[in-house]
């Protein structure tokens, strides 16, 4: 890589490490990559495909777009085309259009027709059309034709069409267009693709064809539109160059099309564009661009155009240059002014050309100056223009590589820009973004720093590898080290540098030492410093120098000195806050009594000598510390008493020699010598003499070191007294070896003793100094060819002691060539045999210098070699088969192998054919002899294709091995060995096939290191050809549970449980046993087995037949076989059922079986005759039974045609009391939370100090600016919905926040609220049940869609829906308070619901009532009540009669008035409970009217409670004495529960008592239809107003349902039945059901459990007739659904109709439905608690903080806005934090 030096340190780096890659394999050549930058999907345009990719490269769907029948001359459609053929389809152009949800596929067929695919499924196609003809064609069909796109708009008449701009160049069949705007719709005349623009010289031009244009490139910014490309200038010269051009993105006639030429490189080097990206430059690399003067200012927020090209004439040379946008506009501007106001020129040069016309410059004649109206261009002005060559804009190569680059990417992190380059042949260069688990697996900083990865850094007092938005303080100094610079923390130095293990404590306290740590971060207050020593810590003091000091322990605890050391190095390891490590640095403690170690014989120097400064003691002959306190004439650090400078070095062995050596400061020693010499006195510096014989013949040399010893103490003395031995005899077996030996040694050949020895041991001393005759022991080899040309060896003894001395060889007569650099001295002689007339054999002679003639006992042979055949005759052309060559005297020449017969074989492996193409003919196989000697085999050999391997089954297995692998494909049979290998780290392991035909080879996975956790590749290899498997994965192997139940039978079933069984392993494959016999494996999950035991009893393996008879029922072990892998789950015991013979089991059986009958013959004849006197009986009872069923239905009967006819005139409608939109919302939104009414939501109170008050609103309106960030808003959403404990009541509550403060911008919730949908219905139809979708509130966005429909049909409800709603509720409401209501078990005698029937008959009556309400006037209001309610059910009445045209919120409460009665003079307080209340056992009877015997038209007076201190204190007794009442005795109104002594009584009684005194519940369930006829009509109105589509739909509802539609018309798995369900699960079921069982959310009422009963029968019976399913009816069914079993069919058509209906309706157009949503805001918002809902969503914020900004850390579009930033500022301001944000 060549690299500008002004860039090398921040423009880009290259990553040369491996990093896990994910990957997508295309069958095919890729052409074109995009991505949806909505959903983060990407597309693949590759060759006869379209690939849908999830962001994680798994394969979503696919799509064939080929081979199609075409043919180059065919203009489609294909059809009526002749002779058209196959042809492949390459993908021209990939545009996203998100707009509309579809992808624009242009290919190379049919004239470049394109299409539209589904965005969301393209195996989708949403629209194609090959009938428009020219017009339609976008993209060429051939293959050199590049075509670039960008999206765009284009606006006529007031109305904005999507249009994509194309740039394409050109084929021999294309039109001329080079920039064409193609429409996405058909309007007017205009059909879908059609080029809308045709009036322009930048397409018509008829001679554009020359300029070899070549589009690389196409993007949008700032309001124009950009191509990038390379041409020739005019035709005359092939020579391309680089441009870009650009045009204003709403000019509709391309009049402001200009073009400027770019240079890259010195002298344009690289003129041919070959790719682009354009980013924002990271801050360094903007800084270097300014500094380098050669791009003007630039800055972090200028875009740049980063472009890779090469020269015409050397693809393997590329380069890289940078131009920033800023520039390329500046240099456009001065092309255009100098054509409109200088004639063309710039300082008086000739700067602009008419490009694709004969014109020149000299055509900008024009003289006006270019205003903002005229920056565009204007058809009376020219164009187009381009630039002069002489005025290109230029830039040097920031990187070149030798390597065909054909692709950029840019990006930035932490200020650095990072390049992504790819070459032509599937390489990239780049600094890889390291995901972020891959930063956090480095678990040191010298780790972290080693990647090299511009996105890690060391996180120092954290002791993390993080990003740096990831380390909470890497602002400051040194907190975060970045990687590619290649910094930790390290400790410099210490002082003192090193200390003796024996001096760590001083005056008992302990020394400290120093540390200095230059790039240490600022250790905070709150921060505190630890230093670690093996096992001993102590605090770390920071000077103000910024040095560490640590305490040294104590002695005992260093550890101590190593063997062959004098110092023990212990690591000081220096934490912060106790567990994160800063740095580390080896501190040594030495240790002077140890430096005598590393040299015994010079124990006092390697004392004095040492680095520590030690003394030695000549005394005691010990070493120590040094210590300035100790004066004595035996302690020395320097001049040891020493010997040395040994006379003679050289010893022979076997002869005694002397030797002298010096002894130095010796004052005061005696020496013993060796050997019985006398003792001496030795001065400074004197020599000695003694003795030495040695005997040693291992070696020709070796070394002998001696050493001296004091007397006294017997004590080593420092000697280095080194002498060498040597003997003559080793390895010196012949005269010339000896006679070669060097001088120095005085070796002499000792004839008398036939060796080699010193001359003093032989006598005599030899005169004649000649050696013998030359002897030959060997000839390698015995063959040779007739032409010679090959090299013998000759070895033997005395051939000579230099290369000079032979003087010729003859081999059978014939010259032999001597090689003297293969001599060897006396040992062997090589030569090259020369030719002979014809096969021969002789002798091998030498003569050597001197005369003397050697010759061999063995002859040597010429003959020649005669090869037949090659077997195989054909093997792969990657080699690696194993031949073998048949013939005759194969072995002639230098083989190690014979043969006694007259043939031979020879074998050998081929290597790799390295030719592209494999020939088709057989190569001739050739063998050489020497350097003549060539023989060609007849029979030849071929190299045929490689074989091919197209799957692999299984593509697991367990870690274990042994399973059995097949791998297919073609080609096998000529492969000789198969070998399956894995390679992992620095290891691998192989296993061979052990099946293989043609088309199948099955191998045995091999067993893997299991504790390996690195990468692992499987390959197999054939011959020499490796072919990886991919995918194929090793898992760990399976773990097994002890067995439950560990007996077993033949007929049991065994239970293997355990985890990891399914990973790689089916029940076919797997096998078990227990104890020597197999067993059958039925079923095989991942967590159990299922087995069948044994039919037969199995034996244990180990043991033997005596000891199985010995144990009886003996243990078995019960092993489980996954391939190689064996595990013995459990010891089993098997039992097998006791074998009988016949003759006993029959008697056994027969005899019972007989008695039995006996006795049942007998049993039945008396119960028969019992049993028709039971029938008599029972009989009379049920014709009791059926009489008085018939006259309670009777009565029922005619109490329905009562109430039919008077029902209506009864009910009175009054004013209907819709709740205001804001108390109506809060309901629906917030009323089912935990708090209900206190909800804060609801009661809009925050406790927030007022001091802060101003603060928190204003930080509440910058967070609202947040959620009003689609980026931020998703991601808050999708963060949340993540989080485990963000249950589905966080999830309804959380969305109802949402809407509350996004509800002025109603248009945006619902664009965040489609996004969500699209997301959800993407996951339910690919991987889900769709019909699922929407069924329950399990989403945020369900619940949003829910509040969405709310908001949207409140204004629905009060104009059209609310009073059919409203009558209904009424209605029930009245018919249940027509009968009597059990307060206590909430059951009416009229109802819809069975479970709340009253199932007693009670007598009752109906009273009118007057009453008088004290302080409002004499006037009375006569009010119906029953004579059995309670007094608080009659309370209930007179209210809401009294007060009916008031809403209930301000209506008095129950408890809030008294009601008195006054039959006379004196008046009677009534209450439900009082002295008076009847007793019956425990039970008390709650008072009713009847109780007080009050009579119809009774007057009574309502007053409303006084909260004097009088009436509390009569409240308090009232309250008092109620307690008491309730505190021993339960409570019942109209029906008493059977109590335990009931039961007992009940139990005694006959058939007939118990049905008089309790009657059948189900003789009642005719009043059911009862209230239901009276019903009907306004069920009926309801249902009508709901589902009624002739008269007004709610636009929101059409809106939606078209929503759906559209969606579903996207999904092929989307059937209308799911359409329905989908409608239903969004409007009745969502809404409508809702509004149903809750009138109180619309209305100001209040709905009792009865009523509310009824009304839930009614939701049920609308959300029935809105299913597709048919219920089928049975007498078992419930009663609610036999209730409306009849009117079901209607309603359902109703559904059907409104839902048709609906779809039949015109359309609402976006723009409709947003204007209606802002007057919903406008209307609304301001009533609204929005900074309440901010609040709480804040907290939701607040609560999953981190994860939040996490997720827009890694957002790149988050990032570009800084809204993690943006949201550490709102939460600082909101949790009053103090930040240096």
């Amino acid at each position: 890589v060549g690299w500008d030096p002004s860039f090398l340190n921040s423009c880009l780096l290259c990553y040369g490490g491996k990093i896990p890659t994910v990957e997508f394999i295309s069958e095919t050549l890729i052409n074109n990559v995009v991505q949806d930058p909505q959903t983060g999907r990407i597309y693949l345009g590759a060759i006869n495909n379209i690939f849908q990719l999830s962001p994680s490269l798994q394969k979503e769907a696919r799509t064939e777009t080929g081979p199609k029948k075409d043919a180059k001359t065919c203009t489609p459609p294909a059809s009526g085309c002749q002779d058209t053929v196959l042809m492949p389809n390459s993908n021209k152009l990939l545009l996203v259009h998100p707009t509309n949800g579809s992808l624009i596929v242009c290919g190379s067929r049919y004239r470049g027709i394109c299409s539209l695919l589904n965005l969301s499924n393209v195996e989708q196609e949403l629209y194609y059309n090959d009938n428009k003809g020219e017009r339609t064609y976008v993209a060429s069909i051939e293959d050199n034709v590049n075509v670039v796109s960008v999206m765009s708009n284009y606006t006529k008449n007031g109305r904005t069409f999507k249009v994509f701009l194309v740039g394409k160049g050109y084929g021999s069949l294309d039109s001329t267009k080079l920039i064409s705007t193609r429409i996405l719709e058909d309007y007017q005349d205009w059909v879908v693709f059609e080029n809308i623009i045709e009036a322009s010289a930048v397409q018509t031009a008829p001679f554009v064809l020359k300029y070899l244009h070549d589009f690389r490139h196409a993007f949008k910014e700032d309001g124009f539109v950009y191509f990038l490309f390379s041409r020739t200038l005019d035709g005359t010269d092939n020579k391309n160059l680089t441009f870009v051009s650009r045009l204003c993105e709403n000019d509709q006639h391309y009049y402001s099309y200009t073009e400027l030429q770019l240079t890259c490189g010195t002298n344009n080097r690289y003129n041919k564009v070959q790719a682009a990206y354009v980013a924002f430059p990271g801050k360094e690399l903007a800084r270097v661009m300014s500094q380098s003067g050669n791009y003007g200012t630039v800055t972090s927020f200028t875009k740049v155009l980063f472009m890779v090209a090469h020269p015409d004439d050397d693809e393997s040379d590329s380069a890289l240059c940078m131009y920033p946008l800023n520039s390329i506009n500046q240099q456009l501007m001065d092309i255009i002014s100098a054509c409109y106001s200088d004639s063309g020129e710039i300082s008086g040069i000739p700067a602009v050309d008419v490009p694709y016309s004969s014109q020149t410059y000299t055509a900008c004649t024009s003289k006006i100056s270019v205003s903002a109206s005229l920056s565009c261009g204007a058809e009376h002005l020219l164009s187009p223009l381009a630039s002069k060559p002489a005025f290109a804009l230029k830039a040097d190569a920031a990187l070149t590589m030798s390597v065909h680059l054909t692709a950029v990417a840019v990006a930035v992190e932490n200020d650095h820009t990072i390049a992504f380059l790819g070459s032509a042949n599937g390489e990239v260069f780049k600094i890889t973004k390291v995901p972020v688990q891959t930063c956090l697996e480095m678990k040191d900083c010298q780790s972290c720093v080693g990647l090299r990865d511009p996105y890690c850094g060391w996180c120092v007092l954290e002791g993390r590898c993080t990003r740096r938005s990831e380390c909470r303080r890497a602002e400051e100094k040194n907190g975060w080290l970045w990687s590619p610079k290649q910094q930790c923390v390290k400790i410099v130095s210490f002082s003192p540098s090193n200390l003796s293990c024996r001096k760590t404590v001083s005056m008992f306290l302990s020394v400290q030492v120093n540390i200095n740590i230059p790039s240490l971060p600022t250790i905070g207050h709150s921060d505190h410093l630890q230093c670690k020593i093996e096992s001993f810590q102590s605090n770390g003091i920071m000077s103000d120098s910024g040095e560490v000091s640590c305490d040294l322990p104590q002695p005992g605890l260093i550890p101590k000195t190593p063997e062959g050391q004098d110092f023990v190095a212990v690591a000081i390891r220096i934490f912060v806050n106790d567990t994160v490590e800063l740095a580390t640095r080896e501190f040594r403690f030495y240790n002077c009594a140890a430096t005598v170690r590393k040299s015994e014989n010079t124990p006092c120097m390697s004392c004095v000598g040492s680095p520590w400064g030690c003394q030695w003691n000549t005394q005691d002959h010990t070493c120590s510390d040094a210590d300035d306190s100790v004066v004595d004439s035996h302690i020395i650090n320097a001049n040891c008493p020493r010997f040395e400078n040994p006379d003679p070095g050289l010893i022979p062995v076997g002869y005694k020699t002397p030797i002298g050596f010096e002894g130095i400061n010796l004052k005061q020693y005696q020496v013993n010598w060796p050997h019985s010499t006398p003792n001496m006195h030795l001065s400074s510096r004197e020599r000695n003499t003694v003795f030495l014989f040695f005997f040693y013949d291992k070696s020709p040399e070796t070394n002998v070191l001696f050493y001296v010893k004091d007397k006294e103490s017997g004590k080593k003395m420092d000697s280095t007294v080194n002498v060498t031995l040597y003997n003559c005899a080793v390895e010196r077996n012949d005269c010339s070896l000896c006679k070669n030996a060097d001088p120095k040694y005085k070796c002499v050949w000792c004839s008398k003793k036939r060796a080699c020895v010193y001359e003093k041991l032989c006598d005599p001393l030899p005169s004649n100094t000649e050696c013998p005759d030359p002897e030959i022991t060997n000839i390698s080899p015995l063959f040779g060819p007739v032409l010679g040309g090959i090299s013998i060896t000759i070895s033997g003894s005395n051939l000579g002691i230099d290369q000079g001395d032979i003087k010729s060889i003859t081999v059978a007569g014939k010259p032999c060539i001597h090689e003297p650099e293969k001599y060897s001295v006396s040992k062997r002689v090589v030569c090259e045999i020369g030719p002979a007339d014809k096969a021969d054999w002789g002798q091998v002679e030498i003569e050597v210098n001197g005369g003397k003639r050697g010759t061999s006992s063995v002859s040597f042979t010429y003959r020649d070699p005669v090869p037949e055949e090659v077997m195989p005759n054909r093997g792969p052309k990657a080699g690696g088969t194993l031949i073998t060559i048949s013939g005759l005297f194969l072995n002639t020449g230098r083989f190690l192998f014979f043969n006694h017969s007259h043939s031979e074989n020879i074998t050998c492996r081929t290597g790799e054919y390295r030719a592209d193409k494999v020939p088709s003919d057989p190569l001739d196989v050739v063998m050489k002899y020497g350097k003549r000697t060539t023989k060609t085999i007849p029979t030849p050999f071929r190299f045929v294709e490689n074989p091919t391997v197209q799957d692999h089954h299984p593509k697991a297995s367990f870690v274990c091995g042994g399973r059995n692998i097949v791998v297919t494909g073609s080609g096998f049979d000529i492969i000789q060995t198969a070998i399956m290998k894995v390679q992992g780290g620095n290891w691998s392991a192989s296993e061979p096939a052990y099946m293989k035909n043609d088309t199948v080879i099955q191998f045995q996975s091999p067993k893997v290191n299991s504790s390996a956790n690195q990468h692992l590749k499987t390959v197999i290899k054939l011959d020499n050809w490796e072919k990886e498997l991919k995918p194929f994965h090793y898992h760990p192997d399976p773990t097994f549970n002890i067995l439950q139940n560990k007996i077993i039978t033949a007929n049991s079933l065994i239970i293997v449980t355990g985890r990891g069984f399914s990973k790689a392993m089916t029940a076919k494959e797997a096998q078990a046993f227990v104890g020597d016999v197999q067993c059958v494996v039925t079923t095989l999950l991942d967590d159990k087995l299922f087995l069948e035991p044994p039919s037969t009893m199995p034996r244990a393996r180990s043991r033997s037949k005596r000891q199985r008879r010995e144990t009886g029922s003996e243990d078995l072990e019960l092993m489980i076989k996954f391939g190689k892998g064996e595990w013995v789950v459990d010891l089993v015991q098997y039992e097998k059922k006791n074998d009988f013979p016949l003759y006993i089991i029959i008697p056994a059986v027969i005899v019972p079986m007989l008695l039995i009958i006996t006795i049942s013959v007998y049993c039945y004849r008396r119960k028969s005759q019992q049993a028709e006197r039971e029938y008599e009986k029972v009989k009379h009872q049920l014709e009791n039974l059926e009489e008085s069923v018939r006259d309670r239905c009777k009565k029922e009967f005619t109490d329905l045609m009562i109430e039919m006819e008077d029902h209506t005139n009864d009910m009175n409608e009054g004013r209907i009391p819709f709740l205001d939109y804001k108390t109506y919302t809060d309901r629906v939104f917030f009323l089912p939370s935990k708090d209900g009414a206190n909800d804060v939501m609801i009661t809009g109170k925050l406790d927030i100090p007022e001091a802060r008050k101003a603060t928190v609103i204003q930080s509440l309106n910058q967070f609202s600016n947040l959620l009003n960030s689609k980026t931020f808003l998703i991601n808050f959403i999708r963060t949340l919905e993540r989080s485990n404990d963000f249950n589905a009541r966080a999830k309804v509550y959380f969305a109802s926040l949402l809407t509350v403060a996004l509800h002025g911008k109603l248009e945006y919730y619902t664009d965040i609220m489609r996004t969500l949908l699209l997301e959800l219905m993407e996951e339910y139809v690919n991987s889900k049940n769709p019909k699922l979708m929407l069924r329950r509130s399990e989403t945020v966005v369900e619940r949003m869609l829910c509040n969405w429909m709310s908001i949207c049909l409140y204004q629905f409800l009060k104009d059209s829906a609310g009073e059919p709603l409203y009558k209904l509720f009424k209605a029930i409401k009245h018919q249940i308070e027509k009968g009597p209501v059990d307060v206590r078990v909430k059951k009416a005698k009229y109802t819809l619901n069975d479970t709340g029937l009253l199932g007693d008959d009670v007598e009752y009556s109906v009273l009118t009532l007057q009453v008088l309400v004290q302080g409002e006037g004499p006037d009375v209001t006569p009010v119906k009540v029953l004579n059995c309610d309670t007094i608080s059910q009659v309370k209930e009445k007179i209210i809401e009669q009294v007060y009916r045209n008031l809403p209930y919120s301000q209506r008095p409460k129950v408890d809030s008035v008294t009601l008195e009665w006054r039959p006379g003079s004196t008046g009677q307080i009534l209450s439900d409970l009082d002295l008076t209340s009847q007793k019956e056992g425990r039970w008390r009877r709650i008072n009713t009217l009847a109780h007080y015997n009050v009579r119809d038209n009774a007057t009574l007076v309502l007053s409303k409670v006084q909260h004097t201190q009088q009436n509390y204190d009569q409240n308090q007794e009232n309250h008092e004495e109620r307690n008491a009442l309730l505190e021993d005795d339960k409570v019942f109104h109209l029906v008493r529960p059977t109590d335990e002594l009931d039961e007992i009584k009940s139990k005694r009684g006959s058939i007939k008592d118990k049905s008089m005194t309790k009657a059948i519940t189900e003789i009642y369930l005719t009043r059911l239809l009862s209230v239901k006829g009276t019903l009907q009509q306004f069920v009926d109105d309801f249902f009508r107003s709901v589902l009624c589509s002739g008269a007004v739909v709610p636009p929101a509802v059409k809106y939606f349902f078209d929503f759906l539609d559209e969606q579903a018309l996207k999904h092929s798995n989307v059937d209308e039945e799911t359409i329905h369900i989908w409608k239903t699960n969004s409007l009745p079921l969502r809404f409508w059901v809702n509004i149903l069982k809750n009138p109180h959310f619309i209305f100001d009422v209040h709905v009792s459990e009865v009523v509310d009963a009824s009304l839930s029968v009614i939701a049920q019976t609308f959300m029935d007739a809105c299913t597709k399913s048919e219920h089928k009816l049975s007498r078992d069914s419930p009663s609610n659904k036999l209730l409306y079993a009849k009117e079901i069919s209607t309603y359902k058509k109703m559904v059907d109709d409104y839902y048709k209906g609906i779809r039949q309706m015109v359309s609402v157009s976006d723009q409709d439905m947003n204007t209606h949503l802002a007057e919903v805001s406008r209307s609304h918002t301001d009533k609204l608690n929005t900074h309440v809902a901010l609040h709480q969503l804040y907290q939701y914020a607040s609560k999953y903080y981190d994860g939040i900004i996490a997720s827009l850390e890694e957002d790149p579009a988050a990032q570009s806005k800084q809204l993690a930033l943006r949201l550490q500022q709102i939460a600082a301001a909101l949790e009053n934090k103090v930040t240096d944000l």
